[in-house]
């Protein structure tokens, strides 16, 4: 049995408040990795439609600030399935409301692993491929997937 990626697409916005943000307006970050760690959490329930853990985040960085009365919308679709675990991808657009135009915040990796209802790990629907770009997005996570597993190793 196979799923489209787009099974897993999730879009999650929230105006960002003042209650999560530092003294200078700048919203702190484990706020926006928290927004994020959800939008994963959904793409990946949905697709596995099983309970689902975050294994891994790659490499998160942040390219411009986001600020209080920001619009902040996450996107995440699973672009890699192994056996029981998914690659998520989530990108974090922001956008001024004040003023037109999004801009790319911040993007990151989620590896999300399906359990079963005893909490082991639970086998997935392998990952339907209909474009040119689902097919490099599904190649490069099957690389850094193999890349994590050979760095565990040693």
């Amino acid at each position: 049995m196979s799923k489209l990626s787009s099974d897993s697409l999730i879009y999650i916005s929230e105006v960002m408040m003042p209650h999560q943000a530092n003294v200078a307006g700048n919203i702190h970050g484990g706020e926006i990795i928290k927004i994020m760690d959800s939008a994963a959490y959904a793409s990946a329930r949905r697709y596995a439609r099983s309970n689902v853990v975050t294994a891994r985040i790659d490499e998160v960085e942040f390219h411009l600030p986001i600020m209080i009365g920001d619009l902040v919308t996450c996107t995440a679709q699973v672009v890699y399935v192994g056996k029981s675990s998914m690659e998520v991808a989530v990108t974090v657009d922001v956008e001024d409301l004040e003023t037109e135009g999004k801009k790319r915040a911040l993007s990151a990796f989620f590896t999300m692993v399906a359990l079963d209802k005893k909490g082991k790990p639970n086998p997935v629907a392998s990952l339907k491929l209909l474009t040119p770009e689902e097919e490099k997005a599904f190649a490069e996570g099957q690389k850094r997937y193999e890349g994590h597993k050979l760095r565990k190793q040693k």
